[in-house]
């Protein structure tokens, strides 16, 4: 495909190959991230995930030798053979990935006969001599490889001999660990071995795919039949380190109002404004804290976007205000899908505007979803996306506090958009295959841009469909999972692997969103929805109902000890974002992430860390009463019963219904608020502090929760240590006015009130 180096050339940072049938072009963006590209399509990157210049100044040097091209920086030596083979070092001389020289082939060859028969039996095997893509990157294994990224995808922490597609699908059926495709795509990966850690991120927006060494065992690859061979090699000397410059390349997710990380109850369908009011009650009843209740496809009129079904539920914005009242913020669903209606508004201005997708005889295209017929903005647009943006007006001016995008891979009634259907690329034409991928993440730009602007506080979206780079703009959910103990338990490695894929705030539809819950099962998913940053009970219509007071006081009072739980530590989870913005570093981790050298780690998928001083192992089987725990080496302290534990070790922990073993590190300090029944209720002027012996330091932050006055420095930062039995307290950052007036030091059975002046405080807490 390209032949034998003839020359090169390096333009500052950029080393341009010419090889005998393409150019192919190697650049450092930084120290650790090296780009490799060619332009089959386009001479530029027009990248949807990497937004503004993110290339920093960096030293490099070429040489050549007679088989290779030597391209170094400060971190990093690539050689550049023949054919664009491209292999990567470190500056100690360690190979770290390598492209395989052989041809693709499967390990298990079928004969023509057995081909027969399996077509016989219907299954679809064209292609099976078929194997390579127009673009295709194939690395070496070295044998030692563990996979973990990819975005949102089922089955377990390891990635190792699976394969997967990147095609954004609406997909109803119960999810295996077997499916290619989920709703969202994010092209990245992190390789785990021995000695070596690194990323792969593969910036191309159409359909592509990745083996990792399912095919055969002497290499994985990724590949796509069209757009341009783009990809990123991303090294760290840590897991953590491949994460953050993963993350600086594509971006972080912003600091979220703190409501946001309360408790949401949703469910398709509440049908009217006497349900939601219920609801409401119902919830204050309970004193079951909950901030936010979410309206479904059900408040619009007919389902058409941007409008108010006033016969179910009352004059517009009425019933928004009533639960606001009580402390309740609203969340509305919002469709691409716009709804061909002659009469209805934002037809007619789409039309007028020439805002759709179209057919490529050049009409409008039509297919259906919620509203029956319907046709789709084209998100490539700025001007569509500027539209769209601005109906969001209507909506926030009724009192909603957040937009939940749905619907946006995108999907459709009558089968998949057609391939060549017509869209737009920002300044150029493109079709359907290349923008699918990307139709969720521009309409959460054009969402997240509107509210900015509109309502000037940061805003709150929600997407089932994304690409990379979309933790910018939203928040993600797993979509359609179904009430069933696998997908409780497949929760746990795929928010780990969206986590590490850059993807953040995210969460499960706690209980399942598809068939029918228990009692048991909600009481478990609780336990995992506590530490989910996106912590939000959603259902679907047919389905038993599975708000909390359904199932019996038993459930009741454990989903009730929970979500207070939740409460308490608001500040501990506000934290972790305000270190996710500077860092990339999620908020469910695996253990993987910080204990990379401990091999018991490499598949824990049983497990997960919510940042790094609390290990959570919940119960995911149905009918189990205990739980086989493995804590990593140090010293760690059980929550509930306060008892000192030894790690680097498993052990059988009794679990009943009303226990999720949790395990807090020693020498953490874990900030909490009173308890509340919703982020408003109190003032926040008293922090508590849960201490646990040991040494180590912990940086808290604070400010006012819902603006963006934090980037001009409002904001407060209180730096807690604690050595030798002693707690000092260090206002580090003074920018905010409203500061604590009190620190309430828990440790062990020992309460002490200290008043808060603003000066430093040492105050003796243990020993």
């Amino acid at each position: 495909m390209y032949g034998k180096i003839k020359n090169y050339e390096l333009n500052g940072q950029k080393l341009v190959i010419q090889f005998e049938k393409q150019e192919g072009i190697v650049e450092a963006y930084t120290d650790e991230i090296i780009n490799v590209f060619c332009g089959f399509e386009t001479k530029d990157h027009h990248s949807k995930a990497i937004e503004g210049e993110k290339r920093k100044e960096t030293k490099v040097s070429v040489s050549r030798t007679n088989s290779e091209i030597i391209y170094s920086t400060e971190k990093l030596t690539v050689h550049i053979a023949d054919e664009f083979k491209v292999d990567f070092y470190d500056k100690e001389g360690t190979l770290l990935c390598e492209d395989y020289r052989g041809k693709r082939a499967y390990a298990q060859q079928l004969s023509e006969k057995s081909l027969e028969l399996i077509r016989a039996e219907g299954h679809d095997v064209s292609g099976e001599n078929e194997l390579d893509y127009k673009i295709q990157i194939v690395k070496k294994m070295q044998g030692d490889e563990k996979f973990y990224g990819l975005g949102d995808k089922t089955g377990f922490l390891d990635k190792k001999h699976y394969d997967y597609e990147m095609w954004n699908s609406d997909l109803p059926q119960a999810h295996t660990d077997a499916f290619k495709a989920l709703y969202k795509s994010v092209p990245f990966f992190i390789t785990l071995r021995e000695n070596c850690v690194y990323g792969l991120f593969f910036d191309n927006t159409y359909k592509s795919f990745f083996n990792m060494a399912k095919e055969n065992e002497k290499y994985f690859y990724f590949g796509a039949n069209e757009g341009n061979l783009d990809y990123y090699f991303i090294y760290g000397a840590a897991m953590k380190e491949v994460v953050q410059n993963y993350t600086y390349l594509t971006g972080r997710t912003p600091l979220p109002q703190l409501w946001t990380l309360g408790y949401h109850q949703s469910r398709w369908g509440y049908e009217t404004k006497e349900e939601i009011l219920a609801l409401a009650k119902k919830y204050r009843e309970c004193e079951i804290p909950c901030d936010t209740i979410h309206f479904d496809i059900d408040y619009m009129d007919g389902y058409r976007v941007f409008t108010w079904n006033e016969e179910d539920f009352g004059k517009p914005g009425e019933i928004i205000k009533q639960i606001a009242d009580m402390g309740f913020k609203t969340v509305t669903i919002i469709d691409p899908g716009v709804k061909k209606d002659d009469n209805y508004t934002k037809y007619k201005e789409g039309i007028a505007g020439d805002y759709f997708a179209k057919t490529p005889e050049g009409e409008v295209y039509v297919n259906a979803v919620w509203p029956g017929e319907a046709v789709y903005p084209d998100f490539g647009d700025p001007k569509v996306r500027s539209w769209w943006a601005n109906n969001h007006k209507y909506l926030l001016e009724l009192g909603v506090r957040g937009i939940w995008n749905d619907m946006n891979e995108p999907a459709s009634f009558n089968g998949e958009l057609p391939q060549d259907v017509v869209f737009t690329d920002e300044d150029r034409k493109a079709n359907h295959a290349k923008m699918h991928n990307v139709y969720g993440h521009l309409m959460s730009k054009a969402t997240y841009e509107g509210l900015k602007e509109l309502d000037k506080k940061r805003p709150f979206v929600i997407t089932r469909a994304c690409y990379a780079g979309s933790q910018k703009y939203a928040t993600f959910w797993t979509g359609d999972n179904q009430s069933l103990w696998a997908h409780l338990a497949m929760a746990i490695p795929q928010m780990c692997n969206m986590g590490l894929s850059g993807l953040s705030f995210i969460g499960t539809d706690v209980g399942g969103f598809g068939a029918d819950t228990t009692g048991e099962l909600l009481a478990r998913w609780v336990q995992v929805g506590c530490f989910s940053p996106l912590f939000r009970n959603h259902s679907a219509k047919g389905t038993i109902q599975q708000e909390p007071w359904v199932f019996g006081d038993e459930v009741l009072s454990i989903y009730k000890k929970y979500v207070e739980l939740r409460y308490r530590l608001l500040p501990y989870l506000y934290d972790l974002f305000y270190e996710e913005e500077k860092t990339g570093i999620p908020i469910i981790r695996p253990l993987v992430l910080h204990y990379e050298e401990d091999k018991e780690t490499h598949e824990m998928n049983g497990e997960f860390l919510f940042g790094e001083s609390m290990l959570v192992a919940p119960v995911v089987e149905q009918g189990a009463t205990k739980k086989i725990v493995y804590l990593p080496k140090g010293d760690w302290y059980d929550y509930d019963t306060k008892e000192k534990i030894s790690g680097n070790k498993y052990f059988l922990k009794d679990a009943p219904l009303s226990v999720c073993p949790i395990y807090v590190k020693a020498g953490s300090i874990l900030p909490n608020f009173l308890p509340m029944h919703y982020v408003g209720e109190i003032e926040l002027d008293t922090l508590i502090l849960n201490v646990y012996p040991g040494t180590g330091e912990y940086l808290h932050y604070q400010d006012n929760g819902e603006d963006f006055a934090y980037r001009d420095g409002e904001y407060n930062l209180y730096r807690f240590a604690q050595k030798d039995g002693m707690l000092t307290i260090t206002l580090e950052h003074d920018g905010y006015d409203k500061k604590y007036k009190n620190f309430e030091i828990h440790c062990g059975e020992e309460v002490k009130q200290i008043p808060f002046t603003g000066a430093p405080i040492t105050v003796k807490v243990n020993g």
